[in-house]
């Protein structure tokens, strides 16, 4: 029988539960971090790109031509612009598929190449928007998703439920605007917009969370890293977007 007065024997199994406690909070501290910190590498390498090929004219005409429309003056990508915006696409697909075959220095490459090449494809932005107003949608955008991965960090409530929802929002989200590309409609790309704000937003939180309770599976496995490489993806297309949606709707325009 055991001897309750004996600290050996009444206070070694709490202890080792706090242990075990102590170390996941601490394993998850060192997880979440190192994803933020891919997520905002990645932002800003993608801000330094998109600066560079948006200021300096010789870059910029390596994926851009000035063309005369029926509009007036636009810019049409070149044959490399075209490769340099699609080429995004299919690396998140190659990452997406190929988690479980690719080695963690293979996603972290592509990560850093997938920003890089999408702040060369949003580099007109600076074109087409004013420097302060492209500053102040940025800072409002990462103050904004702060605040929101913070709440998906926090919350104890279940947003399983609400990201599917988010995810078929996204879908419809889609759909539209590839219509909207044919139709033109000023309008119809305001509520675009304004509805793509508030589906990143959600799926900020719904992400962070996400992120969070992976945790748990993956700890103290090789997969662990691979992990977090892809949550900080998912969290960086969040950002992207809600700040090109918010961009469309306060960005001041050059013209």
């Amino acid at each position: 029988m055991a001897n309750w007065s004996d600290p050996r024997t009444s206070e070694s199994p709490f202890a080792t539960a706090s242990a075990r406690a102590a170390a996941h909070d601490a394993g998850l501290r060192s997880y979440m971090l190192s994803v933020y910190n891919y997520m905002l590498s990645g932002v800003l390498l993608t801000g330094i790109v998109a600066l560079a090929f948006g200021k300096v004219g010789a870059l910029q005409a390596m994926l851009f031509q000035v063309v005369e429309t029926a509009r007036g003056l636009s810019l049409q990508p070149t044959l490399l612009g075209w490769v340099v915006m699609i080429s995004p696409l299919a690396i998140v697909f190659a990452m997406s598929f190929g988690q479980n075959r690719m080695s963690e220095g293979t996603l972290k490459a592509l990560f850093f190449a997938y920003a890089g090449l999408l702040g060369a494809s949003i580099s007109t932005i600076f074109v087409s928007y004013t420097d302060m107003s492209i500053a102040q949608v940025f800072f409002g955008t990462a103050a904004g998703f702060a605040a929101l991965s913070v709440y998906g960090y926090t919350t104890k409530k279940d947003l399983s439920g609400f990201g599917t929802f988010l995810i078929i929002g996204l879908v419809g989200l889609i759909v539209a605007s590839i219509v909207n590309i044919f139709l033109q409609s000023g309008t119809m790309s305001l509520v675009i917009s304004a509805i793509g704000v508030l589906i990143f937003a959600g799926l900020t939180a719904y992400d962070t969370q996400k992120i969070k309770s992976i945790y748990t599976y993956v700890a103290g496995t090789r997969e662990e890293g691979k992990v977090a490489i892809m949550g900080a993806l998912n969290l960086y297309l969040d950002f992207i977007n809600m700040f090109l949606f918010l961009l469309r709707l306060f960005g001041s325009s050059r013209d």
